[in-house]
């Protein structure tokens, strides 16, 4: 198994890339093909000693994605950068799968367009683990859609479910429709006909929720529009950072306070571990034909090792084989109907 990884994407690129890259070759016994600029990888690799040893090789991109380029023109013009490159690798079965913490648009699209949809799928969505009282939820999609149908969030619930059954283990997931209350006339015209859509499924659909529930645990998967999935995803973020921020504030220089998280230090980090996301590694961009795992811009190495450890246990689970499966399922089920 092989990971193909875009080192030139990134804020922290390609430092942070290959750090991480050889964390998880030297945790995980994964494969990894860096891809990028083959001079600056090699120079970051001769920081790691033990990278030697490691299953690890570097394929030379000549061309490096910039955050102002339009997505179109990432996939006709630069065909010879790391992120295309590094999906032309998994097209071609040289590797299992394809990670990029660059410019996220570029990235889904080149994913898109390079191994296409799985058959069935109408849009692919973009997911991402967010952390509840119980344990994780999937939310989708979170910015690869900002305009659907219903019958889109349908396919969102759909494929969210089987990452949460595969992924999560998760032999019965709940799924939830996000609204703006639990009854099933509130809402707009996309949620109330989803609402109808999802009712008829053979998914264990327990209806509307709202944005207090996401991280209460009601709801195992969360389906949304892109739009209003990626506000409340940056919403999230915002909101850890601003709770660490105010919690060192608050201690100040104050003995008494200062004494009192030292003692606390084991909670805070466990706390920390659980909202950060760079635990998660990245979001899937999940119906399309193959894995494509798109990382945070401000990924960490940790974040990129946690990022390759998704992407192999998603190798591991063919989740597309069933994603497919159930797709079809609920498509001839929707038809007798």
């Amino acid at each position: 198994m092989k990971i193909a990884v875009d080192a030139m994407g990134g804020d922290y690129a390609p430092q942070a890339i290959v750090a991480g890259a050889v964390h998880a070759a030297k945790e995980y016994g994964v494969g990894i093909i860096l891809v990028g600029i083959e001079q600056s990888i090699q120079a970051e690799l001769k920081k790691h000693p033990t990278a030697r040893s490691l299953p690890i090789e570097v394929r030379n991109a000549t061309e490096v994605v910039d955050m102002l380029d339009s997505p179109s023109t990432v996939f006709r013009r630069k065909k010879d950068s790391s992120i295309r490159v590094a999906n032309d690798l998994v097209k071609s079965g040289d590797a299992v799968a394809v990670i990029s913490a660059g410019h996220t648009g570029a990235a889904m699209a080149t994913s898109l367009f390079v191994l296409g949809k799985i058959e069935g799928v109408e849009r692919p969505a973009i997911a991402t683990f967010m952390p509840t009282v119980k344990g994780t939820c999937i939310v989708l999609d979170v910015g690869a859609n900002v305009d659907c149908k219903p019958n889109h969030l349908l396919q969102f619930a759909i494929m969210g479910e089987v990452y949460a059954k595969y992924l999560l283990k998760n032999p019965n997931p709940k799924v939830g429709l996000l609204s703006i209350g639990e009854e099933e006339t509130k809402g707009n015209e996309l949620t109330k006909e989803a609402f109808k859509l999802l009712a008829e499924t053979s998914l264990n659909f327990i209806g509307n929720v709202e944005g207090r529930d996401v991280m209460s645990g009601k709801a195992d998967v969360v389906v949304c529009d892109g739009f209003i999935g990626n506000v409340v995803l940056k919403l999230s973020e915002a909101v850890a950072d601003t709770i660490a921020f105010m919690i060192r504030e608050n201690i100040g220089d104050n003995l008494i306070r200062k004494l009192g998280y030292y003692m606390m230090r084991p909670a805070f980090r466990a706390l920390k571990r659980r909202i950060d996301y760079a635990e998660y590694g990245g979001a899937p961009l999940i119906g399309i034909n193959g894995i494509s795992i798109i990382s945070h811009g401000r990924s960490s190495d940790r974040a990129i090792k946690n990022a390759i450890r998704v992407a192999a246990e998603l190798a591991r689970s063919e989740v597309n084989m069933h994603l497919h499966e159930d797709i079809v399922k609920n498509m001839e089920l929707s038809k007798t109907k």
